[in-house]
This record gives C-alpha cells, sequence and structure tokens, in this order.
C-alpha cells in the first residue's frame, strides 16, 4: 500500500486545488451581468437565432464503421497470433464474423453514405430541379420598384 501513497496524495491535492479554485473564483469574481455578456460569442459573428446545423446521419454511419473496423481488427490479431491452438472452430468464427461485417460495409456503401463533397452536393441538386422552372419563375427581381422601364424612358 505504501508504493500508492504518492499516487493517492497527488490524487488529493489535485481534487482539493480544483474544488479550492471553483470556491475561490465564486466568492471573489465580480459579478455584473449584462446582455452583452451572456449572449454566445461566436469569433466576432452575431448570432443567429437559427438552430445550429446537425450532422447528417451518413457522418454517424461513418463513424460506427470505423468501430467496426477496430473490433474487427481486435477479434483478427488473436486469430492471427494463436491460429493453430484455436482450430477450425475459430477459422468458422472469423470467416462468419468478417463475412457479416463485409455485407454491412456493402450496404452502407450501396446506400451512398460515403458520397460526401461538391459531387454529391450536385447530384442531389440536379435531382431535385424540376424542367417547368425557367429564370423568370425563379428569380426574384429586388429594387427595381420605383425606376423607370426602358420602355418608358425612351
Amino acid at each position: 500500500m505504501g508504493q500508492y501513497l504518492p499516487v493517492v496524495a497527488l490524487l488529493i491535492v489535485g481534487v482539493l486545488f480544483g474544488v479550492l479554485s471553483f470556491i475561490a473564483s465564486r466568492l471573489l469574481a465580480p459579478r455584473r451581468p449584462s446582455v452583452a455578456k451572456e449572449a454566445p460569442y461566436e469569433c466576432g459573428i452575431l448570432p443567429s437565432r437559427e438552430p445550429p446545423e446537425r450532422f447528417p446521419v451518413s457522418f454517424y454511419i461513418v463513424a460506427m464503421l470505423f468501430i467496426m473496423f477496430d473490433i474487427e481488427i481486435i477479434f483478427i490479431y488473436p486469430f492471427a497470433v494463436a491460429r493453430q491452438e484455436l482450430g477450425a472452430f475459430a477459422f468458422w468464427e472469423m470467416l462468419a464474423f468478417s463475412s457479416v461485417f463485409f455485407l454491412t460495409f456493402v450496404y452502407v456503401i450501396a446506400r451512398g453514405a460515403l458520397d460526401w463533397g461538391p459531387i454529391a452536393r450536385a447530384r442531389r441538386l440536379s435531382d431535385a430541379v424540376s424542367s417547368d422552372r425557367t429564370s423568370s419563375s425563379t428569380i426574384r427581381r429586388v429594387g427595381l420598384e420605383g425606376r423607370l422601364d426602358a420602355e418608358q424612358a425612351a
């Protein structure tokens, strides 16, 4: 137990320092709240009232694929090291696990989870545009109120 005494002492000193710093800042810090101080600061940009943009679901799917790759590596490493001792049962288990993982990976790629960036955005925009749209129906002209038309000016 004596060998853990420095670790325990350092842990106690660290926790004590954190608690005392928190209490001291609460007691000694001036409190003059204002609207400007309580507003969120975003690098000098005025905050908007719109909710923040959410990450696309495909981002989380790719993150889960990354975790699945890690789990597969963790399971394959012991098999690769002790292949002789584990026998045929371990081989068939690794084959089943790898095939399930591979089919999941193929499914995610087929669903377009890895289609990101400007090419994917352009593809989505081209799918959404209908053929009956024209520039006169989609472009809003502003600032023309009170101006004379070219025909009236002549």
